[in-house]
């Protein structure tokens, strides 16, 4: 089977058309290119033990990222990244999308490889629409009967109210990773109007953490949740993931990502869903699950897959290709699962 894996950040979108609007600052790019790059070794290494896929990649051709001898490297050329993907989708069986929900980008992605007869490993398009934006996916979950965290939209320009209570965090609409997240706490002054589209939310206590499921025709499974990790202040950034292993938060957890992918998947009905998809959640203190609520929801390949597959005998990408085609997959075993630190030289993740 020939796969070809598109990774954003490192197949050409940095230096692509899209990079200017993406992102604000320095730091965002760096976590952004970060994240990037460990999922795509993560994801050609865990394709590659498989033994049954013919692997393509496509590499920016400014960036210095080794590849395996059994890896078809595709070079892109300076801004010429969407023409490389729908070029090199055409002639593969599958293809698998890393790519920020911010701006469409993703969306964009997918879409185009579709347009052209190329079979991309994920969920509809609609899905993929809605789920970037983060204001209208906690709409339709909270509309569905999935718990979330109370909150409104901010417009561009709009100033935080003052009677919202605190503590309460601020996010872009469209956006990755903790780009543009503000957390408020009683006393801190309010911060200036965001220039951008905003969803403003109570701060939802408990355990972060993220669900990992595969969806193919009619059912949706859970592989693993994993603890996640951010640093502290005002603005955090994501540091890295570790196992989740008490059981009874593992089954909750993964109830209620299940319950809010059905939630979206249900607005698209009549359509083949596929593909791996990441549920952002805070697991709160209360045994019965009542204080859990769902953050977002991530149509793509998250960072969390790098602790999943690391160290494995068996691929997930296989597993992705198996839910697509209808066919079982087992879940993962918590205790087999590698906590990790995204590493400060973005080219790889290090065990914790």
């Amino acid at each position: 089977m020939r796969l070809l894996i598109f990774e954003w950040c490192c197949s050409g979108g940095l230096a692509g058309p899209d990079a200017g609007g993406m992102i604000g600052g320095n730091d965002d790019v760096d976590a952004l290119a970060r994240e990037g790059r460990a999922m795509f070794h993560a994801i050609v290494a865990d394709a590659l033990r498989d033994g049954g896929f013919e692997v393509m990649a496509l590499v920016d051709e400014s960036l210095p990222i080794e590849l395996p001898p059994a890896v078809r490297r595709i070079v892109v050329p300076h801004g010429g990244e969407i023409e490389a993907l729908v070029a090199t989708a055409r002639s593969a069986d599958a293809t698998i999308v890393v790519a920020p929900e911010t701006a469409g980008v993703l969306a964009a992605r997918v879409a185009t490889v579709r347009a052209v007869g190329g079979v991309v490993l994920a969920p509809s398009d609609p899905i993929i629409r809605l789920a970037a934006d983060k204001q209208a996916t906690i709409d339709a979950l909270a509309a569905a009967g999935v718990p979330v965290p109370a909150g409104r939209a901010l417009a561009a320009g709009e100033a935080w109210p003052e009677c919202f209570r605190l503590p309460a965090v601020r996010k872009a609409r469209e956006s990755v990773g903790c780009d543009g997240l503000t957390v408020v706490w009683p006393g801190d002054p309010l911060p200036a109007a965001s220039a951008g589209a905003t969803r403003l939310e109570a701060l939802a206590e408990g355990v972060p953490v993220g669900v990992s499921c595969v969806m193919g025709p009619g059912r949706i499974w859970p592989l693993a949740a994993m603890r996640q990790r951010f640093s502290p202040g005002p603005h955090p950034s994501y540091l890295g993931s570790d196992a989740l292993l008490e059981k009874p938060r593992q089954g909750r957890a993964a109830l209620l990502a299940v319950r809010a992918i059905e939630a979206l998947v249900r607005r698209d009905p009549g359509v083949t869903q596929a593909g791996w998809v990441g549920v952002d959640m805070i697991l709160g203190a209360r045994d019965d699950g009542l204080d859990d609520r769902v953050l977002e929801v991530n149509p793509r390949l998250t960072t969390s897959f790098v602790g999943l597959s690391s160290g494995r005998s068996g691929s997930l990408v296989r597993a992705i290709v198996a839910a697509a085609a209808g066919r079982e997959v087992a879940a993962l075993d918590p205790s087999a699962i590698t906590a990790f630190t995204l590493s400060h030289d973005m080219s790889a993740a290090s065990p914790v």
